[in-house]
């Protein structure tokens, strides 16, 4: 009955609440069919046999409407207990962005500050902070609307203006604290 429900039907995952409603509704009907007919037959005295062949129909029919009925009232419960994670998800992830923005926020200005003592131009700065965020040459020119060669150049610039070697040198300059301290080996220049 929901579009989360009819979605798991359209992947592959069964039969929709919506289409086991409908089951259930028509064998529940051929249940309740089956058990007049069977009454009627039992008062005219028709044969045992064929009033044990309707009791078993009715039956199988009541079975089959129980079970359609008992799989989509799981289904509703599964949904509800999904949705009820997903809203406690989200409110954390909203909180975590809410406690750690100052913080971001806070980053982002002291890498601003450090650009600046490196004396990058603006376009350097734009292309620093797109270095930092991992996009490529390609796509730091696309972001700017400049050609590939221009970002190469700026962010040689960049490079050269800082003294660092290169991407993973400038991203380590700015990250490498955040990262929680771990053993460094022996052979490992530090300097």
């Amino acid at each position: 009955m929901t579009k989360a429900s009819d979605a798991a039907t359209s992947q592959g995952h069964g039969i929709g609440s919506r289409e086991r409603v409908v089951t259930a509704t028509v064998l529940a009907l051929i249940a309740l069919l089956a058990t007049v007919d069977l009454l009627v037959d039992l008062r005219d005295g028709v044969t045992a046999w064929h009033v044990l062949a309707e009791a078993v129909a009715a039956a199988t029919a009541c079975f089959g409407a129980f079970y359609l009925l008992r799989g989509a009232w799981e289904l509703r419960r599964r949904l509800d207990v999904q949705a009820r994670d997903f809203s406690t998800f989200r409110r954390q992830a909203e909180a975590w962005r809410a406690e750690s923005r100052n913080h971001v926020e806070g980053l982002s200005l002291a890498i601003a500050r450090q650009l600046d003592q490196w004396q990058l131009s603006d376009a350097e700065k734009e292309v620093a902070f797109l270095l930092l965020k991992g996009l490529s040459l390609k796509d730091i020119a696309a972001v700017r609307r400049t050609t590939e060669k221009t970002a190469r150049v700026q962010s040689s610039a960049v490079y050269a203006k800082s003294g660092l070697a290169g991407r993973s040198e400038l991203s380590a300059f700015f990250l490498e604290d955040l990262l929680p301290p771990t053993a460094v080996p022996a052979s490992v220049d530090r300097s």
